[in-house]
């Protein structure tokens, strides 16, 4: 079977999807977009879309931003996405794509008098990070965006410059990933997750003012923390040195899930193993976006076929 995406309001097969060279969104990164999982179940023959209404909520933010329009309400955009994954016949968990683009072909740095576009698409994603055996991280020279540049509390396609060249000088330095630092010097987040430490028995993460992307991920695994394990969960201001003497590290994401992270900037966090509550947040998490643990069965949407009208 073809790989199918939902672009023009309608599903077709990812060849026949595209756009012009001109296109706005591709000269200026007047886009913004989602990542979403769906996970199979196996026992119950069931793909599960995780959090998939508050994926749509936060891109209806990020939309909000750039002044892009959607195409329907929430619930419309969550029927469309559930009837692409049935559609594609996946039976194997698979990352989603949502994109609202600036898709007026002119030139011209702007947002106003532009149309606006939209897709989905579902696709295969290779492991993005080790969750197993976890991953070595570096602090990164280049330095988190600020919300008086671009927003990083939206998905904007642009400012994925910022994660490609901190992601690049981690992987060029021999790291799996890099920690970005806000303007002032504060921990802020990796090239595209979240980053959590558990230190003296809590559970502690940036706050939003650090120039983080809110992540759903973050805020599940935060749930899970403060629910199931009985942490105290502290937002707050991370200097860099509380990254080294931290008992655990851990960062999240959507592609990433949960992953720990053993060592950062040749320095071992802890033991430089796997640490408890890193392990029992894995298990958790895992078991939570499967369809495995009936406690949490709302964040999970079974993708049934619907037809969606345009």
């Amino acid at each position: 079977m073809p790989a199918l995406v939902y672009f023009h309001k309608q599903f077709m097969p990812v060849s026949e999807a595209k756009i012009s060279i001109m296109t706005h969104a591709f000269h200026y990164g007047t886009a913004c977009f989602e990542g979403i999982r769906a996970n199979w179940n196996q026992e119950k023959q069931q793909m599960y879309v995780f959090r998939m209404k508050e994926h749509y909520e936060r891109l209806q933010k990020s939309c909000r931003i750039l002044k892009i329009k959607l195409p329907g309400s929430i619930d419309h955009l969550c029927q469309i996405t559930a009837e692409l994954v049935e559609r594609s016949g996946f039976k194997e968990d698979v990352y989603i794509r949502p994109l609202a683009y600036k898709s007026s072909e002119v030139i011209g740095p702007k947002l106003y008098d532009l149309e606006d576009d939209f897709f989905v698409h579902v696709a295969q994603l290779p492991m993005y990070l080790d969750t197993e055996k976890g991953i070595k991280a570096c602090v990164s020279s280049w330095r988190r965006t600020d919300d008086s540049m671009i927003p990083p509390r939206g998905k904007i396609t642009g400012i994925y410059v910022n994660s490609a060249l901190a992601k690049t000088e981690a992987h060029e330095n021999g790291y799996d990933e890099a920690i970005m630092l806000s303007h002032d010097g504060h921990v802020s987040e990796g090239s595209g997750q979240n980053i959590m430490l558990v230190m003296d028995g809590k559970f502690v993460t940036p706050q939003s003012s650090d120039n983080i992307l809110m992540g759903i991920t973050r805020d599940s695994v935060m749930k899970l923390a403060r629910n199931e394990l009985g942490m105290e969960v502290v937002e707050r201001t991370i200097d860099r040195s509380e990254l080294y003497i931290a008992d655990e590290c851990m960062v999240t994401g959507t592609a990433s899930h949960v992953t720990p992270v053993l060592e950062i900037d040749h320095r071992p966090i802890g033991d430089g193993k796997i640490g408890k509550v890193t392990r029992q947040l894995m298990t958790l998490y895992f078991d939570v976006i499967h369809g495995r643990n009936q406690k949490y069965m709302e964040w999970c949407a079974p993708a049934l076929r619907k037809t969606v009208k345009a």
